[in-house]
Parts: structure tokens; C-alpha cells; sequence
């Protein structure tokens, strides 16, 4: 009776590590393995959802400036540290209230449920435009940041939301590096 019973269970055992190992997959490919914040596509089914809750949401688009020149002088190894700082400085910004991600390159995106709960748009410009040690080398960074109120859009999807922080990133690279629009 004993083995039937062992033998019952082993293909429940073997489905159940399966089932583990798939969702641990899973929630990895929605991780950057590089920064650990969301994926494009980890990120953006959270920021629907965050987008359609709150009406004050604010979305928040992130480029690096000259990021390729940090690669070209100083390596990649040097690029990856300002992409984890960058990372890190961007969740910090966005605390509790928000969620940030790395949308693939030196491109970042932020939602915040609540910009009041946060430090302010120009508290991050400032953060991100910090120097960067690598190999004690100190490697100046700046960004370009656009943003989006919920509150702006006559609908209030992420889609509309992102295509006018991307405008918004771009009219502050048209007015020279590090500026937030």
C-alpha cells in the first residue's frame, strides 16, 4: 500500500517543482538581471493597472545622455555601473508609491501613484545628474526626463500617457542635456 501511494504522488511532486520552477522563470524574465527593476513588459501590464486606479498617476520617461560615450571611453563594465545607479536612484525616487523599469539601453520609465508623495521631478533630475565612481574614476552622468500627468490626458491610458512623456523628453533634449520637461 505504501508504494502505491509513493508512486501516486511522484508525478504530483515532479508537476508541483515544475510549476515552481516556471513561475520562478517567470518573475525572472520580468526582471532586468542587470538593474532588477521591471522589464518593459513586466513593468507595463503593473503600470495599466496603476494607471487606471489612481487619477493622479504620474508617468515619468528617463534617457541617459551621451550614454555611449561612457561605454566608449570607459567599457561596458563602467556603463553597467551608471545603468544600476541610475536604476537605483529612479526607485528611490519612485519609494513606495510607484514602480520603476528599465525599458531596454540607457531608457527608464517610472509610475507614481501620487507626486506629492515623492520628492519632485527636479529632486530626481537632480539625483540622476549625480557622478558615477567606477574603478575610482568618477563618471559624470546626466538625464533627460519627460513626464506625463494622468490628470493631462483626455483618456487616461498608458499608451497616451508614455507618447506624451516621450514628447516631453524630447523637447527638454531640444533644450540641451539635463533638463526635465
Amino acid at each position: 500500500m505504501d508504494a502505491l501511494v509513493i508512486a501516486a504522488g511522484l508525478p504530483a511532486l515532479g508537476w508541483a517543482l515544475h510549476g515552481g520552477l516556471l513561475l520562478r522563470r517567470l518573475a525572472t524574465a520580468r526582471r532586468d538581471p542587470l538593474t532588477g527593476l521591471h522589464t518593459r513588459s513586466g513593468w507595463t501590464a503593473r503600470a495599466e493597472h496603476l494607471m487606471a486606479r489612481h487619477p493622479s498617476a504620474l508617468v515619468v520617461l528617463v534617457d541617459l545622455d551621451d550614454f555611449k560615450a561612457i561605454n566608449d571611453t570607459h567599457g561596458h563594465a563602467a556603463g553597467d555601473s551608471v545603468l544600476t545607479a541610475t536604476a537605483h536612484r529612479l526607485a528611490t525616487w519612485c519609494g513606495r508609491h510607484g514602480i520603476a523599469a528599465r525599458l531596454g539601453g540607457d531608457e527608464f520609465a517610472a509610475i507614481v501613484t501620487d507626486p506629492d508623495h515623492t520628492a519632485g521631478l527636479s529632486a530626481l533630475r537632480a539625483a540622476l545628474d549625480e557622478p558615477v565612481t567606477h574603478n575610482s574614476h568618477v563618471l559624470r552622468v546626466s538625464a533627460s526626463v519627460g513626464h506625463c500627468s494622468r490628470e493631462h490626458l483626455p483618456v487616461p491610458v498608458l499608451t497616451d500617457a508614455l507618447s506624451a512623456a516621450d514628447m516631453s523628453m524630447y523637447a527638454a533634449k531640444g533644450h540641451g542635456r539635463r533638463n526635465t520637461r
